[in-house]
């Protein structure tokens, strides 16, 4: 048997001491049986991929602001075999053009709330797979739906109240999707 399950209980905090160390095994051990499920990674845009803000010139240009280092986790994801794709309510250039650099093997844009989950049942119906075999990381309410059919479900720690709710939401410490 692992270490950690044989703790005597001999004062009331070493039962707090042992249920913690038992939940986060049996967490830890529970996501990563989960994490070797998944073949497709979802994401959607603003407060995901980018800081949320809008940004405007004087000339109503408008900008995003990107992280850089999301690159990096699609590229682990790539080298892990796990597909990728983009589901956002927006259709932009600029989304078309961060996704070609990701190398996003799925773009879809203008989908709102249930035409995101038909969007991702579309894929997953492409690539023979279930939706339990999908992570997906959103944080507004057009997202709700699609978290609570795939697998895995994650959103940014300022996510709105009606995401951070949802059962099951693993909460990302940052609003970038390098730690997913």
């Amino acid at each position: 048997m692992p270490e950690y399950t044989a703790t005597e209980i001999d004062e009331p905090d070493d039962w707090n001491v042992l249920e913690n160390l038992m939940k986060n095994h049996l967490l830890t051990h529970q996501l990563v049986t989960t994490l070797q499920k998944i073949k497709l990674f979802i994401t959607d845009v603003d407060g995901v991929l980018t800081d949320g803000g809008m940004y405007y010139t004087e000339s109503g240009d408008e900008f995003k602001k990107f992280n850089t280092r999301d690159g990096m986790a699609f590229k682990f994801l790539r080298d892990k075999g796990i597909k990728t794709a983009i589901i956002t309510s927006e259709n932009t250039k600029m989304v078309e053009n961060r996704a070609k650099k990701l190398n996003i093997d799925y773009l879809i844009q203008g989908k709102m709330a249930e035409g995101k989950l038909d969007a991702a049942k579309e894929i997953c119906e492409h690539l023979g797979i279930s939706l339990n075999e999908v992570a997906y990381i959103g944080d507004d309410v057009n997202c709700i739906e699609i978290l609570k059919s795939v697998g895995v479900k994650a959103c940014p720690a300022d996510a709105c109240k009606e995401v951070l709710n949802i059962e099951g939401i693993r909460v990302m410490k940052r609003k970038v999707v390098t730690h997913v």
